[in-house]
Formats: C-alpha cells, structure tokens, sequence
C-alpha cells in the first residue's frame, strides 16, 4: 500500500510503454510523480460521519484500532438511537434490531421480505458486535492488514448507511 512505491511502479511502467504498444508514453514523467492518489478512504467510500481518529488511526499503521473505534462509533449510535442504555454489543443489537419490537426500525416491517431484512441486518450488527468489535477491545495484535482493516471499515460504513436509509440518523 506504499504510496511512493506505487508512484515508482508507474513511473517504471510508464517508461517501458515502447515496449507495449498498446500504452501510451505520458509526455512529461515527472507529472506521474507529482499526481495525488486518493486516499484509500474515498477509493473505499467510507462513511464520513465516522469520528476522524479512526482515519488518523489507520493512517499511522493503527488498522485495528482504527477498526475498534470504528465500531464503538456504531455501537454508540445505536445506543442513542435505540435509547438502550443498559445494553451493550450483540445483546444491545439483538433487542435493538428486534423484529418483534425493534427499537430501531429498519423498514416497515409489513412484509415478510421486510421482516427478513430486519432479521438479517439484526444480525449482521449482532455479528460485528461480537466478532470484529470485541476481538479488537479484548485482545492485543490481532494483526489486521491494512486491506483487511479497510474491509471491516467498509462494512462499518454500510452498516451507518443503512441507518441513515432507514431516517433513524
């Protein structure tokens, strides 16, 4: 994931381009050095309302803890907008998300299909509670690479997205 390692390989690549035909030679190699990769955040679209020490925390080498702060955030807000204050990780997801009384709706629930994706998403968050987030809070090197940190950020943000579907947030 170096990013002057990557600007190197392209400036490599960018110079054997007689070689391949079919490749173009940039007219000015020193630009290809100077163009800003996107941060791996935006090439990623991880959600922006996520609190801004998850992304310092991943940019200095933290991947794990970036991704244990990540879902506390989400735990917090389910907290605030379930209003179970007594609860916490799968138990507070679990009555949070409850089909038969959810706290927080997802959809309507006035269809079976509707009931499913409420069960389902209940879930899912019951599932990151338990098996990304508490591994992350009661463990020491659980030794997440940075693609792998960016995968579960991914999934924390599509868990905030499906919140602000559903105008809970």
């Amino acid at each position: 994931m170096s990013v002057p390692l990557d600007r190197f390989e392209r400036l490599a690549r960018s110079s054997n381009a007689e070689l391949e035909p079919h490749r173009p030679i940039p007219h000015n190699l020193a630009e290809n050095l100077n163009q800003e990769e996107p941060h791996p955040f935006e090439t990623r679209n991880i959600h922006p309302d996520l609190p801004k020490k998850v992304r310092a925390l991943f940019d200095d080498g933290y991947g794990e803890q970036s991704v244990f702060e990540a879902f506390k955030f989400i735990e917090k807000e389910v907290k605030r907008i379930s209003r179970l204050q007594n609860k916490t990780g799968y138990a507070l997801m679990m009555e949070a998300f409850n089909e038969n009384n959810a706290k927080i709706k997802l959809t309507d629930l006035a269809t079976e299909s509707e009931i499913d994706e409420q069960r389902g998403y209940k879930s899912i968050f019951a599932g990151a509670a338990t098996g990304i987030r508490n591994p992350r809070g009661h463990e020491i090197d659980i030794g997440d690479t940075p693609d792998e940190a960016l995968d579960y950020l991914a999934l924390a943000s599509l868990l905030l997205r499906r919140l602000d579907a559903a105008g809970v947030r």
